[in-house]
């Protein structure tokens, strides 16, 4: 029987080397499964040398350039093609601890990266990890097998969400290497006092790498359904403001369109990819736009 992702996503799970490979699994086979069934075969196809993939193939035998001219997933009887290094980076500031629905925006990152990670392992490129905040950069610089793979889970599960966004951009450098191909895929809320962290995002792009800013958001954070007195507390500083949510409401969706739109413009004018991604919904979108990033650089 089929199982669903979405029944998977509970703390305790998410919260274990075994729990949170078994959810990446889960994810990622649902994901290519899915979308070979909802294609027929095409005009051209070599059966000597493809099969469609079936859930338990080898993935680093996914023919890639079959995918950019297709859309289906083949596995190709042929070479493994060229390694990539992708390199995920989690926003560790204490803003990523909101939880909707017993789930944290940190929990939903850690599915998120595990299922990303497993995809490209699986692929035979690099994974690195790096988690960042004001007061610690953690680094898991890419390598592929095994053993990195497990690594980079329990990092995930020790990564913790305190502080805030640092304001200096030294770290850049300690990240990405500018003379590689490599796939940077930072997962974030995009919380920020000023520019701290869009302005390090922008120094992130060069010519040789691609990158995606997954925004993770909740459901009330993006339709305000409250009502009554509330209290919201800026989870960073502690500072509370009260206020009456009904008269709020307007105000609040307004400035959060316009704040989104401002930090799309400015991923795009500099040539980021940027999705926002509401975590009460599946995960295959998200898979679809990696799998796109990283064809570009094959």
């Amino acid at each position: 029987m089929k199982q669903d992702h979405q029944q998977l996503l509970k703390p305790e799970l998410i919260n274990s080397v075994s729990g949170l490979a078994l959810i990446a699994r889960v994810v990622v086979d649902g994901f290519l499964a899915g979308n070979h069934q909802s294609r027929k075969v095409g005009q051209g196809l070599e059966f000597s040398q493809y099969k469609a993939y079936q859930p338990g193939d080898d993935m680093r035998l996914l023919d890639w350039k079959m995918l950019a001219r297709s859309g289906r997933y083949y596995i190709k009887q042929a070479e493994i093609d060229t390694q990539v290094a992708i390199k995920f980076v989690v926003d560790s500031s204490a803003s990523m601890q909101y939880a909707e629905s017993g789930l944290s925006k940190m929990d939903y990152a850690r599915v998120l990266i595990a299922s990303l990670a497993y995809l490209s392992y699986q692929q035979g490129d690099a994974v690195g990890l790096f988690a960042l905040n004001d007061r610690a950069l953690k680094s898991l610089y890419p390598t592929s097998n095994k053993q990195h793979y497990n690594r980079l889970l329990n990092e995930l599960i020790r990564t913790t969400s305190t502080g805030s966004w640092p304001k200096n951009k030294r770290d850049i450098q300690k990240i990405h290497n500018r003379s590689h191909k490599e796939l940077i895929f930072l997962v974030t809320d995009m919380y920020e006092y000023d520019d701290e962290l869009s302005g390090w995002i922008q120094q992130l792009k060069t010519s040789k790498n691609e990158v995606v800013v997954i925004q993770l958001m909740g459901k009330n954070e993006m339709e305000f359904e409250y009502s009554g007195a509330m209290v919201f507390e800026d989870l960073e500083t502690g500072h509370r403001v009260k206020i009456e949510a009904n008269h709020a409401k307007a105000e609040y969706l307004n400035s959060l369109k316009e704040h989104l739109e401002g930090i799309k413009e400015a991923m795009t004018t500099s040539g980021i990819g940027y999705e926002l991604f509401r975590f009460d919904i599946p995960l295959h979108e998200v898979l679809r736009l990696f799998l796109k990033k990283r064809l570009r650089l094959h």
